[in-house]
């Protein structure tokens, strides 16, 4: 399983052109935020606010303030960003009100948030259960019918997920040696890796099988297994990204994969948004 985070969301140009415009003065209340620090000749400091803490301020304080959206960071970036939180739990006074609105479930706000990933080598069985979240994501995903599985085909064949729990404990009533002369004599019972591979050859016969007589691509991959790979280009909120993690995190009673991709999310967000991460951990 690969997971990169291909785009999340940005200050545009013309609103970071608009904050400099509206806060010139020595106390530039937007200062500590990084991307407009750079381009008004700012430099940021450790601990800077970011894009995404911009957007979250701007959405939530929305609902509750006289100024306009566009002004919001402009006129109360400096309250929210440079001062301590007042609730004693750390950070600054942006931290305490997405901490507030968190525990207040006014998560909407945090919808205006959005992450793009490249997801690529997970199961189709990992698939089916991406996809039953459907609030706040988008999927494009790698077409069995229009990219051909065959052996001699570009793909080169299809590429398949092993379980952790498919492994090198023996198979009852198996003995590799069945149907040959030294079964009499020699017992070697067969490996569980050796069956998953075997099935997954079989799979592989089959469908090349198929498809030399002429059957399209898009019947012929009806013999493909649920460990075949896939890869796919998934957008989220960062809304949808919590409530998908409070589901699918180890320990929730989700399948491995699914377990090993809810946390190379989050990992892939709080990169960029480092100071969403104790959400993460409250979902």
């Amino acid at each position: 399983m690969s997971v990169m985070l291909i785009a999340h969301t940005r200050l545009s140009d013309e609103f970071k052109r608009h904050l400099y415009v509206s806060t010139r003065s020595d106390t530039m209340s937007f200062r500590n935020v990084a991307s407009a620090a750079e381009d008004s000749g700012y430099v940021p400091t450790d601990g800077a606010a970011n894009d995404g803490q911009a957007v979250a301020l701007t959405a939530i304080r929305t609902c509750y303030s006289a100024n306009k959206p566009s002004e919001i960071v402009a006129l109360e970036g400096e309250k929210y960003f440079r001062n301590s939180a007042s609730d004693g739990e750390g950070g600054t006074e942006a931290d305490r009100l997405f901490r507030h609105i968190t525990r207040s479930g006014h998560l909407s706000t945090l919808e205006h948030l959005t992450y793009t990933f490249a997801i690529e080598g997970v199961s189709r069985a990992l698939l089916a259960q991406l996809t039953r979240h459907r609030v706040g994501f988008s999927f494009s995903v790698q077409s069995q019918r229009y990219v051909r599985m065959g052996s001699g085909d570009k793909s080169g064949g299809f590429d398949y997920v092993i379980p952790p729990s498919v492994g090198d404990q023996e198979v009852p009533d198996t003995n590799r040696y069945e149907g040959t002369s030294a079964a009499w004599t020699r017992q070697s019972p067969l490996r569980a890796i050796e069956i998953y591979e075997d099935a997954m050859l079989s799979a592989q016969e089959a469908y090349d099988k198929l498809r030399a007589a002429g059957v399209p691509a898009e019947d012929a991959r009806m013999v493909l297994p649920n460990a075949a790979a896939t890869n796919l280009t998934m957008t989220a909120n960062l809304r949808a990204l919590l409530d998908f993690y409070g589901k699918r995190r180890k320990g929730r009673g989700a399948q491995w994969e699914i377990a090993e991709l809810a946390e190379a999310l989050r990992q892939a967000a709080v990169a960029v948004d480092p100071w969403a991460d104790p959400y993460f951990d409250a979902a």
